[in-house]
């Protein structure tokens, strides 16, 4: 699907397209990980870029709203890393503008300099262009280390090792591309499993029934 979109290839839409599409639309409508956002609630943004493409995540309270990545342009794969961070960010700011305007937000990048974007005196014509897009917005852009920020990083670098560490089911396309799929585990059973083990009168229960002893119960009667 990717490679229908760019210059000089024709538009053929096959079965293959199709699959693709179908799986994707079907993905995205059944993301168990998801929330509804709500207005006048602070939002964050993650955002990380490499070499191969952006990602980000926004975030509100601590839970997730929406993943976004993409692959670099090519006249991208030339910014310097000052740019190519601040792109993941602009990025981040264009696609959920519908979320993020009107709206507090704080914006999380692993590149420390973009901290101070806003107070530097010698900017290119790009960096202008896009300082003038983030007047728009009522958000700040804070430093956070890469090593916290798993998510950003992996949509933007698509590393399979940080994927699957995060439990996402990878399905690998002939063309070389990569769609993961993001799913969550419960961690009630395992909450219920730690507190039995801390019962004293159930593990004496539990040892009865080990040895053979069996359990003694009585009936309404109080009878044995």
């Amino acid at each position: 699907m990717t490679k229908l979109l760019r210059k000089g290839i024709p538009f053929v839409w096959t079965e293959e397209q199709q699959e693709s599409f179908d799986k994707l639309k079907r993905i995205l409508t059944e993301a168990p990980v998801l929330i509804q956002p709500e207005a006048g609630k602070e939002f964050t943004v993650y955002c990380d870029a490499s070499h191969i493409g952006l990602g980000c995540v926004l975030m509100q309270e601590g839970k997730v709203v929406a993943y976004a990545s993409r692959q670099l342009r090519p006249h991208e794969a030339n910014y310097p890393t000052h740019d190519l961070e601040l792109a993941a960010v602009v990025f981040a700011l264009k696609i959920w503008r519908h979320y993020l305007y009107g709206e507090k937000s704080i914006v999380y990048t692993d590149h420390k300099s973009l901290k101070y974007l806003l107070t530097q005196k010698d900017l290119n014509l790009r960096q202008r262009r896009w300082i003038e897009l983030l007047k728009d917005y009522d958000c700040s852009i804070e430093y956070h280390p890469g090593k916290a920020n798993v998510v950003a990083d992996a949509l933007s670098r698509k590393a399979v090792s940080d994927l699957r560490s995060m439990f996402a089911r990878l399905s690998l396309f002939d063309d070389g591309s990569l769609l993961a799929e993001l799913q969550v585990k419960p961690t009630w059973l395992d909450q219920i499993k730690e507190k039995q083990l801390e019962d004293d009168g159930l593990n004496d229960r539990r040892l009865q029934v080990q040895n053979g002893c069996g359990v003694e119960t009585k009936d309404s009667s109080g009878r044995t």
